[in-house]
């Protein structure tokens, strides 16, 4: 057991890591509580330091901590970190740069798929042993057109995965790559464009204050008929009340959910994990939203897009990777730098 293993410390390990860590690093600390002001002196002699978002790593935090190295947070975000403190301390920071972008995608298909072909209700009526065909009609995807709003890592898999079904392809997203749209011909278009013109739309856009209900009574007119909507990015990207007029007027066809707009909004899709996540749901909404999960029309899942076993071991092996090549002088997924 190397004297560096004991001066490691794992914050806010869950059950299910538990395992992976201790394999990785027999002689490490693990611990379930979060890094604060009031635990800080049972763990300041540490060299190293794991942690997730809730963890405070601000700079009062960080200055009791002077023989500290290296911090290997267990999330893609890192605004709980003080990068600025740890540059000037010669504290390399690593993050876990992306885990769950082919994830999320598969779960937007999963769900496309279930609306278009009536996946659950079929599974219901054979359950019933009913077997009369009538109310289980589908309807195939080659052929028609496909919205994505928003073309980052998740957005291109969605591409990805549409353009072998043989769909129609158009995108609404800030910036272009020629490259992209050649290798899966698809066109650019405005965002009224896409409204009109798809048949399935789904998202795929962080929320901030301009991409706040992007679906929204205003632009509810522009949808075509019949179209499938489908949200696995953040709930507030649709206004809740658009999603229940769009169903009783029969602009959507169908609506699959992933995200509600009560949910708490999170930087970090694996803090639903945690035990410090709590919901903070506006109950109007929340209201709504039962609604939403009894319309024979939509499908909800409970914020479960990410959550595959492979996107949580990527989590976990990239966490490692950070730390095993720090201790042999590599710096590997690093926002912050030695100098």
């Amino acid at each position: 057991m190397s004297t560096m293993e004991e001066k490691i410390v794992f914050f806010e390990v869950q059950d299910w890591e538990i395992e992976i860590l201790k394999s990785a690093f027999p002689g490490s600390r693990l611990v379930h509580e979060k890094l604060s002001e009031e635990n800080l002196l049972n763990y300041s002699d540490s060299e190293i330091i794991s942690c997730f978002v809730y963890s405070d790593l601000s700079k009062s935090i960080l200055k009791n901590f002077p023989k500290l190295k290296h911090i290997a947070t267990r999330s893609t975000g890192f605004d709980h970190i003080d990068t600025e403190y740890c540059s000037k301390r010669k504290i390399t920071v690593s993050n876990v740069p992306e885990y769950g972008s082919n994830t999320v995608a598969e779960h937007t298909f999963a769900l496309i798929l279930s609306l278009t072909r009536k996946i659950y209700q079929s599974v219901s009526q054979a359950k019933r042993l009913n077997f009369n065909h009538k109310e289980i009609r589908g309807v195939d995807l080659h052929g028609k057109t496909l919205g994505i709003i928003g073309m980052g890592k998740i957005g291109v898999n969605v591409l990805r995965i549409a353009h072998g079904f043989g769909m129609n392809l158009i995108v609404n997203t800030r910036s272009r790559n020629d490259e992209l749209r050649e290798k899966y011909d698809f066109k650019y278009v405005d965002l009224d464009e896409l409204l009109r013109s798809s048949d399935v739309i789904s998202l795929h856009l962080p929320l901030f204050p301009e991409t706040k209900h992007i679906i929204n009574m205003d632009n509810l007119s522009l949808i075509k008929n019949g179209c499938y909507l489908i949200n696995t990015a953040r709930g507030g990207l649709v206004d809740t009340r658009t999603l229940i007029e769009g169903l009783n007027n029969n602009t959507f066809a169908g609506v699959a959910l992933d995200v509600l707009e009560e949910e708490k909004e999170l930087t970090e899709e694996a803090a639903i994990l945690t035990q410090h996540f709590q919901k903070d749901a506006n109950m109007e909404t929340l209201v709504m939203d039962h609604y939403l999960i009894n319309h024979p029309k939509v499908l909800i899942t409970p914020h479960n897009a990410f959550n595959s076993i492979e996107a949580l071991a990527r989590i976990e092996n990239t966490t490692i990777e950070n730390i095993k090549a720090f201790l042999e002088g590599k710096d590997i997924n690093l926002v912050t730098s030695h100098s």
